[in-house]
């Protein structure tokens, strides 16, 4: 006969609602949060023996059994555990001890056990990111430092604007990943809190040592209010706030290399294994692996706006609502984040840059003339603004007369400086100097700049920042791994006692 779990559903759940809901639910759970839900169990386990509900003896035979629970045990069964994967738990361990144990599972409720174990799973995915994450950084690093003398147009408002190298772009990028990467670590502190001891909603009975639970889970320490634990998964739209925000600067990124590996740019190339071919014509080399890249960074903010609908216009306590159906897509926004990182890092271990292609565009177009203004300001003392007026001039008919910025035409610029009542001499060493293409990238003097120098300085100091993230890091996943060997440790000195229950 089929033994109730609960006195006040007579009947198990419908074929219907255990195949479209409880069931779906119970293999998820089981892929990614069986090992959480383990380990807080063992947690619990300990507590009760501290408390003196349960006896060592006990708890070795319950610890026992839990460890010998792996995924092919874990049966969806509306029947015999509601397709519930706490109660499948509970069930299992049940069957296989020689005695009842009373105190097992008394004082507890399955709303932090869930929020626990959501939380757990979550942290994990997060710091596997963060791993990620670092790889991307460390690889664009070497590439900036491989680029950083190499001229390349640099584009405003999609025109040919200064000379700049790819070097220089590349710490821009890696900039704005290391602020990511410190974000994330701050994310990964605020929500690697302990919701364990908050029971259903308003806390327990029972004398739980809420501090110790969150030691032996790694967690920094317990949530401070109990209906916060069951109901906020503010966590969850932190995450993937912070992934969206993330595919922004990774959509921006992948749009320059796309540009930049046009028929009409030619700047990048990529080894054949990465690049596609057209069926229909031959002549074409693509980069579809690109594509795959800026398109899957559209889904990061798809599945952010999903977990916001998900939650809002909900009451602020424990809903399945919110910890089950608004966080559906959590695993699958893990999984898309991860492939994006991977594959980018792919691309950026194996990019090339196109210097002759390159360099033909920065001699081609004027990028000097905001060079040349301000030296005919500092050098003639033409007020800046008639500066611009007559270099824009000596540009427009440069170009008219189908001059290259290095065919230098000084006596078309003393024109143009008279026709503003100046009259300057020295103008074919400053239009050399001014239209020198690698010469421009050491015009620029302040920090933060193209200059290669420049670029070398903040080179070092990223990676100095690096290596400071990646110990911070590292503090909070040996944290983690202490917690684990703490919680082992203790249940192996569990030892056969005599011992009665409090």
């Amino acid at each position: 006969m089929r033994e109730m779990l609960t006195g006040r559903i007579l009947e198990t759940p419908a074929h219907f609602l255990d195949e479209e809901v409880l069931k779906p639910q119970f293999t998820y759970e089981v892929e990614y949060l069986l090992p959480m839900y383990i380990q807080i169990e063992q947690a619990m386990l300990l507590e009760y023996v501290r408390m003196g509900w349960i006896n060592e003896q006990e708890a070795q035979e319950i610890s026992r059994s839990l460890e010998s629970i792996n995924p092919d045990r874990m049966i969806a069964d509306p029947e015999q555990n509601m397709s519930d994967i706490a109660f499948a738990i509970e069930r299992l361990v049940e069957s296989s001890l020689s005695s009842p144990v009373p105190g097992w599972h008394m004082d507890r409720s399955r709303n932090d056990f869930q929020a626990c174990a959501q939380v757990m799973s979550a942290r994990k995915q997060w710091m596997s990111l963060m791993e990620y994450l670092r790889e991307l950084i460390k690889s664009i690093h070497m590439l900036a430092e491989r680029y950083r003398e190499i001229p390349m147009p640099g584009y405003t408002h999609y025109q040919t604007a200064q000379i700049i190298t790819p070097g220089y772009y590349l710490t821009a990028i890696n900039e704005e990943l290391l602020q990511t990467l410190s974000r994330w670590i701050q994310v990964y502190d605020e929500l690697n809190q302990c919701p364990l001891g908050s029971g259903a909603m308003s806390g327990v009975e029972l004398d739980w040592n809420r501090d110790l639970l969150a030691r032996l889970l790694g967690f920094r320490q317990p949530r401070a209010n109990a209906l916060t634990a069951v109901a906020s998964r503010e966590w969850m739209l932190r995450i993937s706030s912070e992934l969206s925000v993330f595919s922004v600067l990774i959509s921006r990124f992948v749009t320059d290399l796309i540009q930049w590996g046009s028929s009409e740019m030619n700047f990048i190339d990529l080894p054949d294994r990465l690049s596609g071919i057209s069926s229909a014509m031959p002549q074409k080399k693509n980069f579809p692996i690109l594509e795959r890249i800026r398109g899957k960074s559209a889904h990061l903010s798809a599945f952010h706006m999903d977990m916001v609908l998900g939650q809002r216009n909900t009451s602020f306590t424990n809903l399945v609502e919110v910890s089950k159906e608004a966080g559906t897509h959590l695993s699958v926004l893990f999984q898309n984040a991860k492939s994006l990182l991977r594959l980018l890092t792919l691309v950026t271990d194996h990019l090339s840059f196109k210097e002759e292609e390159m360099l033909a565009i920065c001699e081609r177009d004027f990028f000097g003339g905001f060079t040349l203004a301000n030296r005919l300001t500092m050098e003639a003392n033409i007020p800046y603004r008639k500066s611009q007026i007559i270099v824009g001039r000596y540009i427009m008919h440069a170009t008219q007369l189908g001059l290259t910025p290095m065919e230098v035409n000084p006596q078309l610029l003393k024109e143009k400086c008279m026709e503003e009542g100046f009259d300057v001499s020295g103008l074919a060493d400053m239009l050399t100097d001014a239209f020198d293409v690698q010469g421009s990238l050491y015009t620029k003097r302040s920090d933060g700049s193209t200059h290669p120098e420049k670029v070398s300085e903040l080179l070092l100091a990223q990676k100095e920042r690096a290596q400071n993230l990646e110990e911070e890091r590292g503090e909070r996943q040996a944290q983690l791994r202490a917690a684990d060997l703490r919680r082992e440790q203790l249940l192996h000195e569990l030892a056969p006692t005599e011992n009665g229950k409090g």
